[in-house]
């Protein structure tokens, strides 16, 4: 398999940082979405798929998606799992947990100790509490993470749930 050197930063050009921006608030609700960004970007709709299928293909793009708002469609229990892995395999276990389907998010964060011993964090959505705490016993299982400290602190509210913005929309661009 190929894979293609990830672009680096600097070597973005002004059109990828435009068409970035313009993608970063969602697709246009149009019926040719791509022909409504290539407008905003000073490119055709073909260029627009060229260049948006370029920028997936070397990584600086990961996928293109929908931002779900996971309540209502009835997942009301969403936790972040908390654990206290040992350095050395918390890799290892980091992609062991990343590789479940329900697992929205998983990373690793460094310790502050003494309060906060935990390094790998995980986010699980279930339809209710007991959802979710099976998903965890099914990782403690098929990741043998049974006897590992951790913690599965349940959200009570959400305050905000978007995709990331980073980089300002262009002029002309309504948010």
């Amino acid at each position: 398999m190929n894979v293609l050197p990830r672009m680096h930063p600097d070597n973005l050009t002004d059109v990828d940082r435009r068409l970035i921006a313009a993608i970063q608030h969602g697709l246009p609700l149009v019926s040719h979405p791509y022909a409504e960004l290539g407008r905003q970007c000073g490119l055709n709709e073909g260029e627009v798929i060229n260049r948006l299928a370029a920028l997936l293909a070397d990584g600086t793009i990961k996928r293109l998606g929908v931002v779900v708002r996971h309540r209502e469609l009835g997942y009301r229990a969403n936790a972040m799992v908390v654990w206290d892995i040992d350095d050395a395999r918390v890799s290892e276990l980091g992609h062991c947990i990343g590789r479940f389907d329900f697992v929205t998010l998983c990373y690793r964060r460094p310790r502050r100790l003494p309060a906060w011993p935990y390094n790998l964090f995980c986010m699980i959505h279930g339809q209710d509490r007991d959802a979710v705490l099976e998903r965890v016993r099914q990782i403690e299982q098929h990741c043998g993470l049974a006897d590992v400290p951790h913690e599965v602190l349940f959200s009570r509210r959400r305050f905000k749930q978007r995709g990331a913005i980073y980089a300002p929309a262009p002029s002309g661009m309504s948010q």
